[in-house]
């Protein structure tokens, strides 16, 4: 499924981006439940080096997605990449 780019995924991003983080600090503060939204939850994984988040749709059905730093930041300004989010099923 393609998750939408919304406006709690442009702030996450926008969050993301401000901090100024390299990966080697992001990786120091990895925290699985960094972002809390209504649909849209997760954080910084160390061992994939990349933000990992829980997408729950109109459906109540929860899909995984990842984000590069570099996708996050695109997203924060207005670029609209296609993500892909997985089942967790």
């Amino acid at each position: 499924m393609e998750i939408p780019i919304s406006e709690e995924l442009e702030h996450i991003c926008f969050q993301i981006k401000i901090k100024n983080y390299s990966l080697a600090q992001w990786s120091d503060l990895a925290c699985a439940d960094m972002f809390e939204y209504e649909c849209i939850s997760g954080g910084f994984d160390r061992q994939e080096g990349r933000f990992c988040f829980s997408f729950y749709s109109e459906n109540d059905i929860e899909y995984w997605f990842q984000l590069s730093l570099q996708q996050a930041i695109d997203v924060a300004n207005g670029k609209e990449p296609i993500i892909m989010g997985y089942s967790s099923e």
